[in-house]
């Protein structure tokens, strides 16, 4: 009885239900780019593209799959109750450095457009709060991608 339970919490934890660790990690990663695009309420061609660039240099995926992934992360997105959906794998399942990739990739999609929201900046700090992720290490990466952006 106490395992069937288990079983189904931890089914209802993962993204649309997967169990594969690295396809949750996918997920939850391009559900989080997918939602910082979303927040200022203004989904630009630009933050798709950079989002799908991203997926698939990070993950290595060829574009087909890589758009593949952005329809299903954007359905998961939809159905999200919470960030913590998204970021309870990545917690678990990254260390430092990955989080800290993911919080980059994350300011870098929010400055594609070249133009910071108060809604993208809260959300980049919420996320990479519940992924543990020092307000010091995200400052500089916030500098950073504003340099790579930089004329």
């Amino acid at each position: 009885m106490l395992s069937r339970l288990r079983q189904f919490l931890e089914a209802a934890r993962a993204p649309t239900g997967q169990s594969d660790p690295a396809a949750r990690t996918r997920l939850a990663v391009a559900g989080l780019l997918v939602e910082l695009a979303r927040a200022d309420h203004d989904e630009q061609a630009v933050e798709h593209a950079a989002i799908t660039g991203l997926v698939a240099r990070h993950f290595q995926l060829d574009p087909a799959a890589a758009e593949e992934l952005l329809v299903e992360a954007r359905a998961a997105v939809d159905q999200s109750v919470s960030l913590r959906e998204f970021t309870a794998p990545l917690h678990e399942n990254l260390s430092y450095p990955e989080k800290l990739s993911i919080i980059a990739m994350l300011w870098d999609v929010a400055l594609e457009d070249r133009t910071m929201d108060k809604y993208e900046d809260y959300l980049v700090t919420k996320v990479a709060e519940l992924l543990y992720v020092s307000r010091g290490d995200v400052v500089r990466l916030r500098y950073e991608a504003g340099q790579r952006r930089a004329p």
